[in-house]
């Protein structure tokens, strides 16, 4: 029988959150997520980044909280506050813009066009076959997203990515919106395949972070992308080196 620790988490399950922790303080928790774990619970959802965060609550029960969301699929940096007055001051932060965000992505159709620029298309939430999903709209909510290729072949590319907005799905539909949707992504028109490279998942991948911190002062955290999506880029041909991530 499993040993229980914090509210009723497993020892294995609270050392399986500990092994993707990058950071931990009085004030903040950074963890590189795997791909596949969601962040909140719901229905069909075993188990959250959120309920593993028992591993880390206090004598008193009170658990650290999450001040950002990533999809389940997308890997890498997502950040948690241990106290209240962290989680008002990061949750300001990022409602605020004074986060910087950087993604890594496999695109597929080669390089976008220009090979980088921005991306700034409204969006707006829709259903489609009884899906939520994120739509480029005429007065939707301003979405803005800063790109950079950093290597490309005929049928593939790595783009660096800086939402300047943090919209629901922003980079995928902004990908999907100038015709270089995200590999793996069948949600908004991504192949599944190219060539005899199958995608193992979504991706994408949270491979930077700079955070202002609630003690004051500014931290940046770098996560290296998983091996499913480096040997990827291998497959493809691309190269992860020029990303300097």
């Amino acid at each position: 029988m499993k040993k229980q620790v914090h509210q009723g988490l497993s020892a294995t399950d609270a050392a399986y959150a500990r092994s993707f922790l990058l950071h931990e303080d009085a004030h903040i928790l950074v963890f590189n997520k795997p791909a596949g774990l969601a962040v909140q619970g719901g229905a069909g959802v075993a188990q959250s980044l959120e309920s593993l965060l028992a591993a880390f609550a206090k004598s008193n029960g009170k658990r650290p909280r999450l001040v950002h969301r990533l999809d389940r699929e997308t890997s890498g940096l997502i950040v948690a506050a241990r106290t209240k007055p962290a989680a008002a001051f990061l949750s300001a932060a990022f409602a605020e813009r004074r986060v910087e965000k950087t993604y890594l992505a496999i695109v597929c159709g080669g390089a976008p066009a220009p090979a980088a620029g921005e991306i700034e298309a409204p969006l707006n939430k829709a259903k489609r076959a009884g899906l939520d999903v994120m739509e480029v709209a005429a007065g939707g909510q301003v979405a803005r997203t800063i790109y950079q290729t950093l290597s490309a072949t005929a049928q593939a590319a790595l783009v660096e990515l800086r939402p300047e907005t943090g919209r629901m799905h922003q980079l995928r539909v902004h990908l999907a919106h100038i015709g270089r949707p995200i590999f793996g992504d069948g949600k908004y028109g991504g192949l599944f395949a190219m060539s005899d490279v199958a995608a193992p998942g979504l991706m994408l991948h949270a491979a930077r972070l700079k955070i202002p911190h609630p003690a004051g002062g500014a931290m940046e955290f770098t996560a290296p992308p998983p091996a499913a999506l480096a040997q990827i880029v291998a497959r493809l041909g691309l190269k992860l080196a020029e990303s300097g991530a």
